[in-house]
């Protein structure tokens, strides 16, 4: 599982106080602890108007590699943001992300086509997020006919067939299977991603609710995921089921998680 680290984004009440206070230690903490807790990626979001997020993103991301090498995923709504935001970053990262809406994908897919970057990709275009698998995939189709191209290889793409609220839905997380098995089904080396935590807003006892998204996404086929790594109960789920699907070759990854302490009781 790619673990994309959650816990820099401006939405979160304590982050955004440290963007406001221009707190640098804060940022660099947290981006040392999902670090230190097994992330992939350090997703970086001010969540503050556009007219300051260059300024805020490239001060975030200097705080960030002054505490890591890892790669960073850089996160924004807007595809003028991202055009002139990725480049501060030392190596290649993430963008996240794009969309069917507008021409978000012609604006991206080029700056990045001759790059290691990555990219997630929203099933959603200019009619919003379609409300059936179809209409997704539809969109998916589409984001693939985008990416081929510009020559951008389906490893280096994230779908995120987006996840939403598990308490308005009428048949659970039965469109997002479907999505996510179809398009593991057609393209085995794509990434497909999800925002693990969207499933459960207002519910109680969040966690449980994202405890068994996670197996069940998993096993139809996603293989990255933007969360908390500093979850421990979360990083063991996820360990353990890349051990029951024949991931883990002798259950070492989840052995050798368990001995430095990323999940089971605190050393």
């Amino acid at each position: 599982m790619i673990i994309i680290g959650e816990k820099i984004n401006g939405s979160i009440p304590v982050v955004a106080e440290a963007i406001k206070k221009r707190d640098a230690e804060f940022i660099r903490d947290r981006a040392r602890l999902q670090e230190e807790a097994g992330a992939d990626f350090i997703d970086c979001c001010a969540s503050v108007p556009e007219s300051e997020e260059v300024e805020t993103l490239k001060w975030m991301i200097d705080c960030i590699q002054e505490a890591t090498d890892l790669p960073i995923s850089v996160d924004s709504p807007s595809a003028s943001v991202l055009a002139e935001v990725f480049s501060y970053c030392k190596k290649p990262g993430l963008i996240n992300s794009v969309s069917g809406e507008g021409d978000k994908m012609d604006r991206i897919f080029p700056l990045i086509a001759d790059t290691k970057w990555e990219v997630i990709c929203l099933l959603s275009d200019d009619t919003g997020i379609p409300k059936c698998a179809a209409d997704r995939m539809k969109v998916f189709d589409k984001t693939m006919e985008k990416a081929k191209e510009y020559g951008i290889r389906p490893s280096r793409i994230h779908i995120d067939p987006l996840v939403e609220m598990l308490c308005t839905s009428e048949d659970g997380i039965a469109m997002n299977i479907e999505v996510i098995s179809t398009v593991r089904r057609l393209y085995p080396d794509i990434h497909i991603t999800a925002a693990v935590s969207n499933i459960s807003y207002n519910l109680p006892v969040r966690k449980m609710i994202n405890l068994g998204f996670t197996v069940l996404a998993m096993n139809a086929g996603l293989d990255s995921g933007i969360l908390d790594p500093a979850n421990r109960d979360m990083m063991g789920v996820i360990y353990a089921t890349e051990a029951l699907l024949g991931q883990d070759d002798y259950c070492m990854e989840y052995i050798g998680a368990y001995r430095e302490g990323i999940f089971g009781p605190k050393k």
